[in-house]
């Protein structure tokens, strides 16, 4: 049976971050049930507000990634504003912010300030270099993660060059680990009874070289640099896009033993199986080439449907490559609800993806969009004890 409250419902979090790893973290936290209230600059706002395409002047990007949050306004650089900050994160359970290592405290709103005025409180850092180290003073995108990080240079083909992935690879990957974080802090305090919050110090390299973990380790035992390899992947085989005969692409992987095996007798190559040169993964990695070019040819002599219903029907693992247009049509994903239209104040409805962990008794949801700045102004600062003539008189000195 399913619960009518969400399952990090009380759940406060101020979230005074811009653009993409350090919010989406709270965001994934809202989706949840938590409070979270987005802080931002009167003037500036959010710089993601500018990010990605627009529609009538409105960024369509921040309507998701700001979805179930509430907005407020406020000068953090200013006396007035440090003392109403300060009033705001009395009773939050979480902070986060992404400022330049040192600009906290340079506004007086250290740690040491922020711990306390609330011993609870969970502070999560989020920098591209971390709070410590020689580079920590460098300003960080994911772009420069991703560079440092080893995943460009081995990301590619081998003729041509390092290649950046065209999606947000590292902001992404850290807003995960980043929410992982704040929940193994909030257990700590609340479950395992400490009562104390902490700071956590989370950086946008190091958690996308989890993800090359494989290489990483490889290199400190063997000294090896993997190479560009194109859609294959150096430890598995076959693994790669093929083109159909009417021009459509089949994503294919193969790499364990049976379903190998079960490839080989759906092309109708079963001698393959005990073919010396393919007979395990190691052997098909160091053919790679040769056996690439059997698949692709049987895969180039048929359309996508018929390679599909063979491969899929001998109980082989591919699928076709979707462009946003199948996504949104694919029944798979509709009847799983991937993707949901969320009511929003500009546009009547947005296509969003939805929750993605679905939980049998507490589900999340999506209960709006990104909120216009300030929007909420009046609701938290009222509760926080503030007049309409208080928030008049700050919004014309440019606190809120």
């Amino acid at each position: 049976m399913q619960r009518t409250e969400l399952p990090l419902q009380g759940l406060k979090i101020i979230d005074t971050a811009t653009m993409m790893a350090a919010p989406w973290a709270a965001t994934y936290l809202g989706d949840y049930g938590a409070d979270v209230i987005k802080v931002e600059h009167p003037k500036t706002g959010d710089q993601v507000r500018r990010f990605g395409a627009e529609k009538d002047g409105v960024n369509l990007f921040w309507k998701s990634i700001s979805r179930n949050k509430k907005s407020v306004t406020l000068n953090l650089n200013s006396p007035e504003g440090k003392d109403l900050f300060l009033k705001l994160i009395a009773d939050a359970d979480v902070l986060i912010e992404n400022f330049r290592p040192g600009t906290l405290e340079k506004w007086g709103l250290g740690w040491d300030i922020l711990h306390a005025a609330n011993p609870r409180l969970i502070l999560l850092r989020c920098t591209g270099f971390g709070q410590t180290g020689p580079y920590s003073e460098r300003g960080g995108f994911g772009t420069v993660a991703e560079g440092m990080s080893g995943f460009a240079a081995m990301n590619g083909y081998p003729d041509g060059s390092p290649t950046l992935p065209p999606i947000a690879l590292a902001d992404g990957v850290t807003s995960i680990f980043a929410a992982l974080s704040i929940m193994i802090a909030v257990y700590e305090r609340d479950v395992l009874g400490s009562g104390e919050g902490q700071s956590i110090d989370i950086c946008l390299y190091e958690p996308l070289m989890r993800l090359l973990e494989c290489n990483l380790v490889e290199y400190g035992v063997l000294g090896t640099i993997p190479g560009r390899v194109g859609n294959r992947i150096v430890s598995a085989a076959p693994r790669n896009v093929y083109q159909a005969g009417d021009g459509q692409w089949i994503a294919l992987s193969a790499s364990a033993q049976p379903i190998a095996e079960n490839v080989f007798r759906a092309i109708g190559r079963p001698e393959l199986i005990t073919d010396p040169r393919f007979k395990d993964n190691p052997s098909r990695v160091r053919n790679v080439d040769e056996l690439d070019a059997i698949i692709g040819g049987w895969i180039g002599g048929h359309t996508a449907q018929e390679v599909l219903d063979t491969l899929l029907g001998a109980g082989a693992v591919a699928s076709p490559i979707y462009n946003m247009d199948r996504i949104f049509t694919d029944p798979h994903m509709k009847h799983r609800q991937s993707i949901v239209d969320v009511e929003d104040a500009d546009f009547g409805k947005v296509a969003m993806p939805n929750v993605v962990s679905k939980f049998s008794r507490t589900p999340g949801r999506i209960t709006s969009t990104g909120p216009a700045k300030g929007q909420h102004n009046e609701e938290i600062y009222g509760a926080l004890g503030l007049s309409p003539d208080d928030l008049k008189r700050l919004k014309e000195k440019g606190i809120i």
